[in-house]
């Protein structure tokens, strides 16, 4: 691996990212020398694409995992088949177990994990489209879970998806 990029090399300072909460997440994670990782079902890579456009992301983006497929949730982050099988895949059992996994399989302190319905088609009555679990898994603490339910297009959906995901990641490393 390349040097480590210091601070000033992450593109904070230099408005390379248009994302400010993007920058945010990296200084508080380059303050903890800490790495994130991701596994993201209905964003499909969206929340490591946007960490990854900061340059020196690799400083602190550990790895995302993109688990499409119920198979791809319990082969790469060991989501229990009978697990999905009993609350589906968009739960919060699911949930955390995926960002419980994504902590487990990669070398990182944090992760954060979707599990959503973007629409258009794929909703019901209990879950309907814009239906979006998150959950955030920091080393040595109790995973958390939240359920959204966002309005808009797929596109909308995904991009608040994105957004509360990152939030919380920043929330769970911001001193009190």
């Amino acid at each position: 691996m390349a040097d480590t990029p210091t601070r000033a090399d992450t593109g904070a300072n230099t408005g390379a990212n248009t994302d400010p909460g993007v920058t945010a997440l990296a200084e508080l994670l380059l303050a903890r020398g800490w790495r994130l990782a991701t596994a993201e079902s209905c964003t499909g890579g969206l929340i490591a694409a946007n960490c990854t456009a900061l340059a020196g992301s690799s400083a602190w983006f550990e790895r995302g995992f993109v688990t499409y497929s119920n198979e791809a949730k319990t082969e790469l982050l060991g989501v229990p088949a009978e697990l999905i099988a009993r609350h589906g895949a968009v739960s919060e059992p699911v949930a955390l177990a995926m960002a419980e996994g994504a902590l487990r399989h990669a070398r990182a302190e944090v992760a954060v994990a979707v599990t959503g319905i973007a629409g258009p088609t794929g909703g019901s009555p209990d879950k309907p489209v814009g239906t979006v679990w998150i959950a955030w898994a920091v080393q040595g603490a109790p995973a958390h879970a939240a359920c959204h339910h966002f309005g808009g297009d797929r596109a909308q959906v995904r991009a608040a998806t994105v957004r509360d995901a990152l939030a919380g990641v920043r929330r769970r490393l911001t001193p009190l």
